[in-house]
C-alpha cells in the first residue's frame, strides 16, 4: 500500500471512529464545536498499523536522529508504541517510552517508564494537539531528566496555539491532519 492510500485510510477511521462533531469542552479549558477522540482509532489494530507506518514516515523524512518515541500518558501511549512496533527491522528501531502526569509514590519514584537513557534524543508524540499543553509537559519533565528533544509528531493539529508554543521552546511539531481537515471532511459527511 502506498503513502496517500494509507494517509486516506487512517483519515476515514479517524472520521468514522474518533471525530464528533457538538459541543464539548477541551482539556485546555476551550469549548469546541467538535472533538477528536483519536485513542478510539489508535488503540485499533488497523489504526496503530497506519499510525505506526505513517509517524514513522514522518520522523525519517525529518531526518531526526533520535531513539525513542513516547510522550505523556494517555494520549501519547499508542501512538509511540505503534511507532516503535513499525520500527522493528527497518534498519532503526525506535523504542517507546512513557511520561507519567506525577512520578510515582512508591517503588523508584519514576515519573518516565520505559528504560529511556538519560541522554537519549526523541521524538514526542501526542495523538491531538490543540494548545500544546500535553507536550509542552511532557518536553519539560523530559529535558529536566536530560533527554533532548528533535520534534513532536501528531496525530491531529488542531491549529490553535500549540505550534507558536512549541516553537518558542525551539521544537517542531509535525502533524499528519488538522483539526480544520478534520472537521471540514466530518461535516461534509454529516450532510
Amino acid at each position: 500500500m502506498n503513502a496517500q492510500y494509507d494517509r486516506k485510510y487512517l483519515k476515514n477511521l479517524l472520521l468514522e471512529r474518533s471525530v464528533r462533531l457538538g459541543d464539548f469542552t477541551l482539556s485546555s479549558g476551550a469549548k469546541s464545536s467538535y472533538y477528536i477522540d483519536a485513542r478510539q482509532t489508535t488503540m485499533t489494530a488497523e489504526g496503530q498499523r497506519l499510525t505506526g507506518k505513517i509517524a514513522y514516515t514522518l520522523i525519517e523524512e525529518a531526518g531526526w536522529d533520535v531513539s525513542h518515541v513516547g510522550g505523556l500518558t494517555l494520549g501519547a501511549d499508542p501512538v509511540a508504541y505503534a511507532i516503535a512496533h513499525h520500527s522493528t527491522g527497518r534498519g532503526r528501531t525506535l523504542d517507546g517510552f512513557t511520561v507519567r502526569k506525577e512520578p510515582k509514590d512508591h517503588g523508584t519514584g519514576q515519573q518516565i517508564e520505559g528504560g529511556l537513557p538519560t541522554d537519549a534524543r526523541v521524538v514526542v508524540v501526542e495523538d491531538a494537539v490543540t494548545t500544546g499543553g500535553s507536550a509542552i509537559r511532557a518536553i519539560e519533565v523530559l529535558r529536566k531528566y536530560g533527554a533532548s528533544v528533535a520534534g513532536v509528531i501528531c496525530l491531529v493539529d488542531r491549529e490553535e496555539g500549540g505550534r507558536s508554543r512549541l516553537d518558542e521552546l525551539g521544537v517542531p511539531l509535525l502533524a499528519v491532519f488538522t483539526g480544520p481537515e478534520l472537521l471540514a471532511a466530518a461535516e461534509e459527511a454529516a450532510k
